[in-house]
Formats: C-alpha cells, structure tokens, sequence
C-alpha cells in the first residue's frame, strides 16, 4: 500500500460513504486519480466491493514514543578513542511511532497518542505522520520539552553498538493527558503501550481501557513498569531480558524459557512472544512452541520488534492463530532487517503474505 493508498484507505474507514468527489478534494488530486487509487485497494483486497467495505476495522491506537533517531554508520571497524569514517543517518523513530508507522503500511487505520516539542525534529513528524495517514490529533504537543532524540553507532554491519535517548518529553504523558483520550481508546480493536510511558498512564489504560491491551517492553528496566497490570495485557512481545524481568526468572536455555512463558499467562497475559536467538517463543492458553526464524537473522535490530508487534496484530484482528500471527510477525521483522532505516517502506499486506505463506 502506498502513501497515498494509505491515505485514502483511512478516510473511506472513517467514512464507508464518502464519494470518490470527496476523496479526491481531500487528497487535493483529480476525481480520476482518486478511482485508480480506489481500484488499486480493491485489487489489494484492502475494499471489499461496492459501498467501500473494509477488510480491516476501524482502527488501532497506539501510545508511546516518537522521536528522531540519528545514528553513526562507519565504513570500516570502529576503533575506540577514534574518529572513524562514516555516514550520518537520521530516521523517524520511537517504539510508538514505529509501530503505528508499519501497522499504516498493513493497512490498518492507527491513532497515534504521542508527545512532540515545538521543534523542527517535532514539524517533520507531523508531516510524516499525515503522509502516511497517522492520526496524531490525539496526541501532546508541548513547549515545555524537546521532541525525543536517539543517538546511536552502529557497526560496519549496521547493527546498533551504543546508543544514548533524550526521551523526557514522553513523561508528559501523563495519567491525566490519557484520562480524556478513554472514550477514543475504548473504540479501538485495540490498545498497544510501549512502555517509554509513564507508570502511571500505563495503569490508568489497563485499568480502564475496554479494549484489549498489547504491550511492547522497550528495555529490561522499563517492563518493570508491567508487573502491576499483567492480569490485564492481552498479548506481550518481549525480548529474552524484557521476559526475565516480567517472569522473575532467568533464563537459560528451552526449558526455562518455557517456564517464563507459563509464568507470564499465569500473571494473566493471553498471548505472549518471546523474541529469542533462533525464533520466537509463543505461549497461549491451549499451546506453546519455539517457532523458528526459517533463516532470518535474530529479531532484535533496529526496528525489528516493532515491526513484529505489527505483524501479530493484524492476525489478531484477522483472528487467526497464534502460530499465524508468529508467522506475519516474522515476516514483517524480517523485511525490515533488511534495510537501514527503523521501517521498511516496501512492507505491505501482500508481501508479508508472501513472506508468511498465509493467504489474507
């Protein structure tokens, strides 16, 4: 799905009986570019037939961290105490908006409730937000903070080595922020946190929130932010550290990462993932496997996990299995391992499918 195919997609979601008149006034194009575009999600299974039915819900909200990341790339080793040659890279990023940015090219309509400065770093956000049809009217813009910054090195292979983030803007998004967004949240299929958030505003959302809850532990120290509201998460993607912490035990090999897992759902989580070297872990009330990465890298770089979470859940909303939702979750991962930036711009329903042999 394009940007403008995104674009488009949203609106008709929010309104099944706007006229292709509309659309096009919005988009600011011609009536006839607005049918090609029409057409083209029809053929991507995106519109079902006449009156534009949707083949997905209404929308997603997604809270958590947007920031810019600007990141170290040398060309050769890095050598400690020098200077090394190399490129500067700078990229959108923050767990939230990486999630509802892949869940926009899956297709799905996403509310994003983020905090952002009065900055330039802020401006490109927004802007990237609207091209890619991501509702942020839901979301903190304040002068009393910078928009967060991630500065990282990588490797000459590309894989993040060291990293520093000013996220204090996020803790702006207090309980009382969110309290007045409840309404928005409890119409959505679902809710996903990262956890850059307050404590606070994590319990309030679990607490109050009639939609499923998904959770995206963003460090080992900050999942501790979880432990309260486990009886309350639908569906948990961890890394192995972040399960560490949420289970209370250590683990070291399959049998303690089964034993993590069992632990998790007996705290209440419905769903859990647990990214591991050689695949993921996946846990629910009636199964529990290691799927395996069937030849790609470790989920864990750059955007990866976040990309994942995506994946999972548009099976979710398509209700299918936990070992399907595994498997888009996979696919989308792996197609964003594949490039520099936190987002692969090519993902898209049908090469996910592809990637997951799934037919959507």
């Amino acid at each position: 799905m394009t940007n403008r195919e995104a674009q488009i997609f949203q609106w008709i979601v929010e309104n099944p009986m706007i006229s292709q008149e509309e659309l096009a006034a919005k988009a600011g194009i011609a009536r006839s570019s607005a049918a090609v575009h029409i057409s083209n999600l029809m053929k991507k299974g995106y519109i079902l037939g006449k009156g534009y039915v949707t083949s997905g819900p209404d929308y997603c909200a997604v809270i958590g961290g947007a920031s810019m990341d600007i990141g170290g790339v040398p060309e050769e080793a890095l050598v400690e105490g020098d200077s090394s040659a190399g490129r500067a890279v700078r990229s959108f990023g923050g767990t939230g908006r990486n999630i509802a940015h892949n869940l926009r090219l899956l297709g799905v309509g996403t509310k994003l409730v983020t905090a952002i400065g009065d900055d330039e770093y802020a401006r490109k956000i927004i802007e990237n937000c609207e091209e890619l049809g991501i509702d942020i009217s839901s979301s903190l813009k304040t002068v009393r903070a910078d928009t967060a910054i991630h500065l990282y090195i990588s490797d000459e292979k590309g894989n993040r080595r060291l990293a520093v983030s000013d996220r204090r803007i996020n803790d702006h998004l207090t309980a009382s922020f969110v309290t007045p967004k409840m309404e928005m949240l409890n119409k959505a299929r679902m809710v996903i946190l990262d956890t850059n958030i307050p404590e606070e505003t994590i319990a309030l959302v679990c607490e109050r929130c009639k939609a499923p809850v998904f959770a995206a532990p963003v460090s080992a120290q900050s999942a501790e932010k979880l432990l309260e509201v486990l009886d309350r998460i639908a569906l948990v993607v961890c890394s192995k550290s972040e399960a560490e912490v949420l289970s209370g035990i250590r683990i070291q090999d399959k049998d303690s990462l089964e034993r993590a897992a069992d632990i998790i759902m007996e705290k209440g989580v419905k769903n859990v993932f647990i990214l591991a070297e050689k695949g993921v872990y996946c846990a629910c009330y009636d199964e529990q496997f290691m799927q395996s990465a069937g030849g790609v890298e470790q989920v864990g770089v750059n955007g990866a996990p976040d990309a994942f979470m995506a994946g999972v859940t548009l099976g979710f909303m398509k209700h299918m299995s936990i070992r399907q939702m595994a498997k888009l979750g996979q696919a989308a991962a792996g197609m964003t391992m594949e490039v520099e930036e936190n987002v692969n711009p090519q993902l898209c329903v049908p090469a996910v499918a592809e990637r997951a042999k799934i037919e959507l």
